[in-house]
């Protein structure tokens, strides 16, 4: 893949997300970082409250940001909820920093999980 842009491999990503969860072009980082959520905590479709919807955003971010040192892995709690711990704190970025720092890590994790 070492010939393949970051562009790319971006739009295979969301080619992934358009096919397997008829998200429609182009889908929102959101919804991108709440499947990959539900997808680390197992749990399937189902109805979820608000609370559940954020934890499970944190999941995500936690899982997508432990290759670069951010978090490392805790344990799971009775529910069956992944936890982190912090181990460095996140840089002061911009929301567009945000954003290209997130969809980084979501195409290391596409790569490390042979979704590509």
């Amino acid at each position: 893949m070492s010939n393949i842009t970051e562009g790319q491999l971006w739009a295979r990503v969301e080619q992934f997300f358009e096919e397997r969860f008829d998200t429609g072009k182009n889908p929102a980082l959101d919804t991108i970082l709440f499947l990959i959520g539900v997808q680390e905590l197992g749990s399937g479709a189902q109805k979820y409250t608000k609370d559940d919807k954020l934890n499970i955003l944190h999941i995500a971010v936690c899982r997508l940001l432990q290759p670069f040192g951010y978090y490392e892995f805790s344990h799971y709690d009775d529910d069956g909820f992944p936890h982190f711990d912090p181990l460095e704190p996140m840089p002061e970025l911009r929301p567009n920093e945000q954003q290209i720092l997130m969809k980084k890590a979501i195409i290391q994790y596409f790569m490390d999980e042979d979704l590509f």
